[in-house]
Order: structure tokens, then sequence, then C-alpha cells
């Protein structure tokens, strides 16, 4: 389910801010920018995530600005030292022409070099304000996820009422096939063994029969529905449902003698398709 969230905060060492973003996805995708400070700290912040999503591809970016640039510098003395003595000893077999610069000295990597910061404050606060970030986050997603609700509880009424529209349908069209067939008899021959004909109108009639297609469309509506006030991530779940939404329809389809059954078919697998890509929108 898609989803945004922005969260920063002052502190006196510096600004910190998180920003998450959430598009749908299959599967729980999570990734990471983080500045190098917080680098060790990349494994608690998945999990905090994961503790939150549950499916979708989350981007999660971190950003810190320091208050002021650090003022105090260390220099490696025994690095310098070591330099120094190189760089004299160089000077003697070049020449008198040569010369030491005290600048190309401290350039020379690790020479001079900033304190060692204690990244646990740091860290703690951009674990703290994640935890404000995913709030965020999930209130954005929970307003969608109404809206994705309402969109799809529309379209389970609309097969439910199709479903009705069928099944009160049937009577007629069984008396219509009925008729038609012995008609047909009739025309043929002058002699029928009623008995014969009875046995394979019934048979006719169950080939025919979609009943229990109808059925099983009405319980998956109600699983969908059921679905709608768990507390547990259903995007899955829907997923399978509507496969089995989309079998029934096609056999109610296959199965049809009628249009006005026929296109109330079509009209179904529509609607499981809209709710389709709908729920892949949803966690």
């Amino acid at each position: 389910m898609t989803g945004f969230a922005r969260r920063e905060r002052q502190y006196p060492w510096g600004l910190i801010s998180w920003e998450l973003k959430t598009v749908n996805h299959r599967f729980l995708e999570i990734g990471c920018r983080l500045p190098e400070d917080f680098r060790a700290a990349e494994s608690d912040f998945r999990q905090t995530i994961a503790g939150a999503v549950r499916r979708g591809k989350v981007d999660g970016s971190l950003h810190f600005r320091a208050a002021t640039a650090s003022t105090t510098l260390e220099v490696d003395a025994e690095l310098l030292a070591a330099l120094t003595q190189r760089a004299q000893q160089a000077a003697l077999q070049a020449g008198p022409a040569a010369r030491i610069e005290v600048t190309d000295l401290l350039r020379w990597p690790g020479v001079v070099r900033e304190p060692a910061k204690d990244a646990a404050p740091l860290i703690a606060a951009a674990h703290a304000l994640l935890g404000e970030a995913l709030g965020e986050l999930t209130r954005f997603r929970d307003s969608e996820g109404g809206r994705l609700k309402d969109a799809l509880e529309l379209r389970c009424a609309g097969l439910a009422d199709f479903a009705s529209q069928v099944a009160a349908r049937l009577p007629e069209v069984r008396a219509r096939i009925r008729a038609k067939l012995m008609e047909r008899i009739a025309q043929l021959c002058s002699e029928v063994d009623h008995e014969r004909l009875e046995q394979e109108l019934a048979i006719l009639a169950q080939r025919l029969d979609v009943d229990e297609e109808l059925d099983r469309l009405r319980g998956h509506v109600t699983e969908v529905r059921k679905t709608f006030g768990g507390q547990e991530p259903a995007g899955r779940r829907l997923d399978f449902l509507m496969q089995e939404l989309n079998r029934e329809a096609n056999t109610l389809s296959s199965k049809s003698q009628d249009i006005g059954t026929t296109r109330a078919a079509v009209d179904m697998k529509v609607l499981i398709e809209q709710m389709r890509e709908q729920v892949q929108n949803v966690e």
C-alpha cells in the first residue's frame, strides 16, 4: 500500500530527519539510505521498519546535518614524525633546491583527523524519530486502506447483486430450455419415450446447473468481507480469493445457455478484475 511520512527534529548537535515512502509490492522489500555515522545501526533500523510494515516496497532515507563544523583536530604525532624523517632524507638526496612543505605533510592521509564521535546518542535519537515516522506512515496507510475497503465493498455488493439476478433467472432459463428441447423432439419424431426423455432432461439440467457456482461465489464474497475486519495482513488472502472468484465467474459463463446470464458473468469478471487491481495495494 502506498504511503509517505517525514519527521525531523533539531538537537544541540544537529538536525536529523527521516523520510519514508512505500509502494505496493508482492513481498516486503526495505531499502535504507544512511549517513556514514549511522551505518552500524542499519540492521536495527530495518528490523524496526519490518515490525511496522508487513508488505510493500519501503524506501527509508535518513538525513543528518551537524549544527557546527568540528573545530577540534587531532594530529597523529608518530605518523607525522615518520613522514618528516623520510621527507628530510629525500631532501638530502635531492640537493639544496629541495624544500619540505609542512602543509604537504599534513595533507597525508591519516596525519590530521577529526576526533572520534560518540555515535550512540545520534543512533538513539534516529531510532526514536524513526518510530514517530512509522506512526505517521501507518496513519497514512490506514487512511488509504479505508478508501480501498470502501471501493472493494462496493464491488462485493455488485457481485452479490449479479449473483442474485442470475439465481432469479434460473427457473425461467430451465423452463425455456425444456420447452425448446421438447419442440425439437416433436419435430423429429411422433413417438417419444417419455421416461428416457426425462432422464436426458435431468442430465442436461445437471450439466447446465450453476447453483453450485453461485453458492461458492457468494461464499467467496462473504470471505472477502470478513477479511476486511481482520487484524492480520490481508493482501495475500485477498489475492487468493480473487483467483477463486474469477474461477467461478468463468465457470458460470461457460455453462450459460442464456444471454442474460452471460452478460451478468461478464459484468462479474469486470468487477473481479477491478478488485484484483485494488488488492495489489493491500498489505
